[in-house]
C-alpha cells in the first residue's frame, strides 16, 4: 500500500495566505507592500503597495544584468514581472505547492528547482541571485557559499528582507537573521557592498493592515469558534483548552493582543535592500 506523503505545515500556510489575498484583496503576491507618502495605508491599497515592492526591487537591478536567479520564488508573480522586463530567469522553490504553479507561469524557457537553495544543484551560473524575503530562510554561511559557485564574475546579489536589530524586549514577531550577524559573516566573504537601504518605514505599514484584519476578521471569528465549542461541547472544549492552553495563550499573545503592529516591528525589525558585487 502506497504511504500517503505528509503536507508541509508551511506549506500549507502559504496556499492558505495565498488564497486570502486572491480572493479577498485581488492579489496574489506573498511579501510586503511598499508605501510610498501618497499611498494611504488600507486593504484597498495592498496590491498597489505590492507592486510597488516588485517595481522597488527590479530598479535596483544594476545595469548589463541579463540572468536571474529568483531564490524562493513564491507563486512567481515577481519573476514573471522580471521575465517580461527582459531578464532570463530561472527559480528555486523549495515549495511542492507552488513549483508546478511557477512552471507553467514562467514557461519552457524557465528552469524551476524544487529544493532548498543549500541543496540546488546546477551548472548554470547567473549575473544576480535575488532574494525577495527569502533570505531569511536561508543557513547564511551556506548560501554566500552558493552564491559563489552560481554567480558569474562580476556577479550581484540582491536581497530585499528584513532582519532582526539589537533592541531589548519582548518579541512578537518572529524570523529574519539578526542584521549585526549578517554584517559579521559577510564581511569574510568576497562580496563589495554597493547599497544598503533601510526601507523599513515603507515596509513597516504592511503589519498596520495585518493588524486591521486581525482585529476585525481573525479574532472575532477565533472568538466565535471558542464560544461555539465552549455552548455545545462543553466536557470536550475544557479538555482542549487545557491541553493546548499554552498553544492558545501564544496565539492570544502574537495575533489578538495588539502587538503586532507597524511601531514594533519597527523596532525589533530593519528591513533592507541590499546590493553586492563580486570581488
Amino acid at each position: 500500500m502506497k504511504k500517503t506523503q505528509k503536507i508541509n505545515s508551511k506549506d500549507v500556510g502559504l496556499e492558505i495566505g495565498l488564497i486570502i489575498e486572491k480572493h479577498f484583496f485581488n492579489t496574489e503576491h506573498l511579501h510586503y507592500g511598499y508605501w510610498t507618502d501618497e499611498l494611504p495605508v488600507t486593504l484597498r491599497n495592498l496590491p498597489l503597495a505590492q507592486q510597488k515592492y516588485c517595481d522597488h526591487i527590479i530598479s535596483h537591478i544594476p545595469p548589463g544584468v541579463k540572468s536571474i536567479l529568483d531564490v524562493g520564488c513564491g507563486v512567481g508573480k515577481l519573476s514573471r514581472q522580471l521575465k517580461s522586463s527582459g531578464y532570463q530567469v530561472d527559480g528555486v522553490s523549495p515549495s511542492a505547492v507552488f513549483t508546478e504553479r511557477v512552471q507553467n507561469l514562467l514557461g519552457s524557457s524557465s528552469e524551476i528547482f524544487q529544493s532548498k537553495f543549500e541543496d540546488m544543484n546546477t551548472d548554470k551560473k547567473y549575473d544576480l541571485i535575488l532574494f525577495s524575503e527569502s533570505f531569511q530562510y536561508i543557513n547564511m554561511e551556506q548560501g554566500f557559499e552558493r552564491c559563489k559557485k552560481f554567480l558569474k564574475n562580476p556577479g550581484f546579489i540582491l536581497i530585499c528582507d528584513f532582519f532582526e536589530t539589537d533592541a531589548v524586549g519582548k518579541k512578537v514577531m518572529g524570523g529574519g537573521h539578526h542584521l549585526s550577524e549578517f554584517y559579521k559573516i559577510i564581511e569574510h566573504q568576497p562580496f563589495q557592498n554597493l547599497i544598503d537601504l533601510d526601507i523599513t518605514q515603507k515596509t513597516a505599514p504592511t503589519l498596520e493592515v495585518v493588524r486591521h484584519i486581525l482585529e476585525n476578521v481573525g479574532k472575532p471569528v477565533w472568538e466565535l469558534i471558542i464560544a461555539y465549542l465552549e455552548s455545545n461541547y462543553r466536557i470536550t472544549a475544557k479538555i482542549l483548552k487545557w491541553k493546548f492552553r499554552r498553544k492558545i495563550e501564544k496565539i492570544n499573545r502574537k495575533y489578538f493582543s495588539g502587538d503586532l503592529n507597524a511601531k514594533n516591528f519597527s523596532i525589533f525589525k530593519t528591513y533592507r535592500l541590499l546590493l553586492y558585487k563580486t570581488v
